[in-house]
Parts: structure tokens; sequence; C-alpha cells
């Protein structure tokens, strides 16, 4: 659950800030340490689920009303009341999904994990800096791959991952409407990388908003990738594939751990084969009616006015 597991990438800068300017003048009593253990969990947990909230009705709105293509919600596979239901699913899940979480953010904040604020303490300087910036990608993008994949297997699909793929024409709303498990099993990844790997607070911060604007956008219907890269980055054409089709572009950010597992599709609407093209054509296809009705009652005599 992505805007749950980036929280934690700066999660003691933000409860210095909270308890500078909340918690310690109107919550929490004056005699109740910051450090204290019990109360940094609670503050977690406060702080994460709000958090959460935020990111995801701020981003998931923004790209529902400006990026995805409201024509979509006409494709026969887009369900009764489905946003309400996505955002619904969402809301119910993240409370759970914050439980495991906030014990590993609570790791991070009593300096169990190699995440640092000070250049200097990067064992290779601005060059260590931008290299953790990718290997940070590539780490996630393999280890999602295998998650995901492993949540189609068919004793755990049908309880675990199945509710994430009701949403078959995806909405940016459906990015986080996960089961619980599912939803915390993909975030490990993000949340294992610093505890094993040196990293700058500032830059989990930087990647902790790419990841949730990514999540969201390869379930907006936009279909953005470049055409060199199309058949490199796994964008919304590929997921959106993956929720129609199920078996196949489990990749997160790349093509590259798909077609070394065999699990590679060349996105249908690459061939003109997309839930896009199928409103085009319904819409031809109605004109096309339309038109035939309308010459039926001319060679008839009958006036269109009349009608």
């Amino acid at each position: 659950m992505l805007s749950l597991c980036y929280i934690g990438a700066t999660m003691d800068l933000v409860l210095n800030a909270a308890d500078y300017y909340f918690f310690t003048p109107y919550a929490y009593p004056a005699t109740w340490p910051e450090d204290e253990p019990f109360r940094q969990i609670t503050s977690l947990l406060l702080v994460t689920n709000l958090g959460a909230l935020v990111l995801y009705f701020l981003f998931a709105t923004l790209s529902y009303y400006f990026i995805f293509d409201h024509n979509l919600k006409k494709h026969p596979h887009f369900l009764e009341n489905q946003v309400q239901r996505e955002i619904k699913a969402t809301v119910q899940s993240l409370p759970w999904i914050s439980l495991p979480t906030v014990a590993l953010f609570f790791a991070e904040v009593r300096g169990y994990s190699k995440l640092y604020g000070n250049i200097e303490d990067s064992p290779y300087g601005w060059s260590g800096v931008i290299l953790s910036m990718f290997s940070f990608i590539f780490f996630t993008d393999m280890c999602i791959y295998w998650i995901h994949r492993f949540l189609h297997h068919k004793l755990i699909y049908k309880r675990i991952h199945k509710p994430h793929h009701l949403w078959k024409i995806a909405t940016p709303f459906a990015s986080h409407a996960f089961h619980p498990v599912d939803g915390f099993m993909q975030s490990i990844p993000y949340h294992i990388y610093p505890f094993l790997f040196p990293l700058h607070k500032v830059t989990y911060l930087v990647l902790y908003i790419f990841v949730n604007v990514w999540s969201i956008s390869i379930h907006d219907g936009a279909y953005l990738v470049p055409d060199v890269l199309k058949h490199v980055i796994n964008g919304s054409a590929h997921h959106t594939d993956h929720h129609i089709y199920f078996d196949y572009n489990y990749g997160q950010y790349f093509t590259f751990w798909d077609k070394i597992g065999g699990s590679y599709k060349s996105p249908s609407s690459f061939e003109g084969k997309g839930p896009h093209d199928y409103i085009k054509k319904q819409r031809e296809e109605w004109s096309s009616r339309q038109n035939g009705h309308m010459d039926e009652k001319l060679l008839n005599g009958d006036s269109p006015k009349n009608e």
C-alpha cells in the first residue's frame, strides 16, 4: 500500500513536526516524553492513517478529474457505482494495513534502518544518493513482481488478491483498493530496502511521491508512455491488460521481469483492441445504425423533422 509505506520514509521528521505543532501542546500530557515508545506508536498510527488518506484522495482525485478518460465508464466491464466501491474498499483497508506497517515505521524511528539525514553520511557522497534512487526502483520492481505473481497463485488469489481485480476497468481510486494482506505484502519491498541499503531520508521522500503517483497512474487508463519505451515501461496500458486478463504484466515499473518470467503480454491497446478501442467501435456502430435508420426513413418518404 504505497501511501502507507512511504510515510515512514521520513517518519522521525514527521513525528518531530507533529509533536512540536500539535501533539505536545494540544494532545498529550506535558509529562509524557516524546521519545517514549508507546507514545511514538500511538502517534505513528494517527499520522500514518491520516497521511495515507490525504495522499490517496489528493493524487487519485487529481488523476480522476484531469487524466482519467471518463468514456471508459461506458465499458460493459465498468461496474455500477464502481468509483464509490473503490473508495470504500480503500478506506476500509487502510487502518488494517497500518497495523503491521506502523511496526516497521517504529523500527525506522528507533534507528534500526540505514536511513540517514546528511549527505556526509552517504558512503559515496552525492553519487551514492543518485545511485540509491536507481537501485531502489530496480530492487522494488523485482520484489513486487514476484510477490504480485505469488498473489495470483490459485491457493491465494481468490481470498487475498481477487478483490483488487474486481475493477477490470480501473479508475485511479482503484490504485489502493486492496485486501489488507494484499496491500501490505506489496508494500514490503519499500519497507525492507532502507533496512538493507543506505538511503537518504529526503531521497526516500522524493521516491515516495514518485511511487504514489506511479501507482495511481497505472490505473488511470491514459497511455502516456513514449512509443520508444512502450515495451520497456510497465505503464497504464500494460496494467490495464493485467486487470482484464489476470495472468500477464505483473511488473510495477518495467517489463523486464515479465519477459524473464514468461508473463509479458503486449498491451491490447497497442494492437487496437483495448478498452478505448472498444468504446470507439461501439460509438461508430451506434452512429452507423443511426445513419442507416435515417436513410431508411428518407427512402420511405418520411421527413426527419417529423420523428
